[in-house]
């Protein structure tokens, strides 16, 4: 199984938000740090919002954020609303199948379970599991003038 750009695209939009969670953060930000085309991005993050995934705010002061915790966004769920129903081999695209061998091959059984036992791995880690306690993603995706308190001064008594 091969994950679409569009699913890895999105999987770094939210593994950027969490990383930088209390704030909105741009596109601009995003397309930086993560590689991406601001092009690709508004296509994925207007799908994210849709899904509930992402909060957007529009205007001068806009940006975006994780609309739920990361502890409750499964990357199964993700990766099933992203992927959407693409048919593994041919034999499981209804309209274009025209394999002669449909009616006695065993290997769409093999791939659609293959393909169950992939997203069932991926329903038991969150978001929060990608990003909590992992400091050398932290260090980046996080924005270091969001993330990182101001140093206090030190004044010595004379």
């Amino acid at each position: 199984m091969r994950v679409t750009k569009r699913t890895n695209i999105a999987m770094r939009v939210l593994m950027y938000c969490a990383a930088n969670e209390g704030h909105l953060v741009t596109k601009a930000d995003i397309a930086h740090r993560c590689n991406a085309s601001e092009n690709h991005l508004a296509q994925v993050i207007h799908q994210l919002a849709q899904l509930k995934y992402l909060y957007t705010q529009r205007g001068r002061n806009g940006g975006l954020s994780l609309a739920r915790p990361p502890a409750e966004i499964a990357i199964g769920d993700v990766f099933r609303a992203i992927e959407g129903p693409v048919p593994i081999a041919e034999c499981f695209a209804d309209a274009d199948d025209s394999c002669p061998l449909v009616d006695s091959c065993r290997l769409r059984g093999a791939l659609t379970a293959a393909a169950e036992s992939f997203y069932g791995h991926l329903d038991g880690i969150t978001l929060a599991d990608l990003v909590c306690d992992n400091a050398a993603l932290m260090d980046l995706l996080s924005d270091a003038s969001c993330n990182k308190a101001p140093a206090l001064r030190v004044i010595e008594a004379a």
